[in-house]
């Protein structure tokens, strides 16, 4: 199993180089479903993993000048403090509970990678000031939610460093890679006070994704965005479906014949089948400029004589 575990992370680095974000709601799942992991370690190992993927990520993009470092370090900051908040909180809280509020959470990104929706620019929405009282807040609000359940959050840092932080999309990508590697280091930070992590694993697998960041970063630009989301927004949807599932108690499944697990398979299955047929169908017309309309003629039309 941990070569497969390895194999996998290696997708989590592929996801973190081409939507940056993602890599704890793939993470998460595979180190207690496939490592066989308790969750609280899961949790520990995920902000390890994509914690150092996203700081090699985000040295990337700094390099090609996609990285706002001041807006970065405020957001950081506060999410920070959150996530080491939120660390700490998780020691209390079983972890039954922490696996299902991290399937909930995989649910609302899958609701909003299948949105359809554009993230709004600043030139839409004329927030082009950055706001720092409300960076801080939402900062602080998506750190807990790393630190509680190991949820990097890229999917909702990058909206707020747009709407609030009046940086550009390309830009905000950049960004919320440094800013999920320093929640994730604060929420490890928490965690570390309670949990002990399989150092050789985790370094295995850190290893695993970081490499398949370069992967990802290279397919970045050879790949559909629309279908890209929408392929990620369905797998997410089919992994809280496993996560979510695999929390329900043994006596509210006793009267199922066979394996709980095998039902599962069921709506994992039809998932997949419509993310296929929605993959096939869903293709973004290329934006093609129009000709510019010739002027109308103000001369006066011959006539005949």
């Amino acid at each position: 199993m941990t070569i497969l575990t390895i194999a996998l992370s290696v997708v989590v680095g592929v996801s973190l180089g081409l939507l940056g974000g993602g890599g704890s709601i793939l993470m998460v799942p595979i180190l207690v479903t496939v490592a066989g992991m308790d969750p609280k370690s899961a949790i520990a190992t995920s902000l390890l993993v994509v914690g150092a993927t996203a700081a090699v990520g985000a040295f990337q993009h700094a390099r090609a000048g996609r990285v706002d470092l001041r807006t970065g370090l405020v957001f950081g900051a506060a999410g920070m403090a959150g996530a080491y908040g939120g660390g700490r909180v998780a020691e209390f809280i079983p972890g039954t509970w922490l696996l299902i509020a991290f399937g909930v959470m995989m649910a609302v990104t899958a609701v909003a990678m299948l949105r359809d929706r554009r993230v709004p620019s600043p030139q839409d929405t004329g927030s082009g000031s950055r706001h720092t009282g409300r960076i801080i807040l939402d900062g602080v609000a998506v750190g807990a939610i790393t630190g509680l359940v190991g949820a990097g959050g890229g999917f909702l840092v990058v909206p707020a460093l747009v709407l609030m932080g009046g940086v550009t999309m390309p830009v905000a990508v950049g960004t919320s890679l440094l800013v999920i590697a320093m929640k994730s280091a604060a929420g490890l930070a928490g965690y570390l006070a309670s949990v002990t992590l399989d150092w050789p694993l985790a370094l295995a697998v850190t290893g695993a994704a970081i490499a398949g960041s370069f992967l990802g970063t290279r397919l970045m630009g050879r790949t559909n965005p629309a279908k890209l989301r929408r392929g990620f927004g369905w797998f997410v949807v089919a992994a809280a479906i496993l996560v979510l599932g695999q929390q329900i108690p043994p006596a509210w499944t006793s009267a199922l014949p066979g394996s709980f697990l095998a039902w599962l398979l069921i709506p994992i299955i039809g998932v997949t089948i419509v993310a296929v047929r929605d993959l096939r169908h869903h293709v973004t017309p290329p934006v093609v400029d129009a000709p510019p309309a010739e002027p109308l003629s103000t001369a006066p039309t011959p006539t005949r004589t």
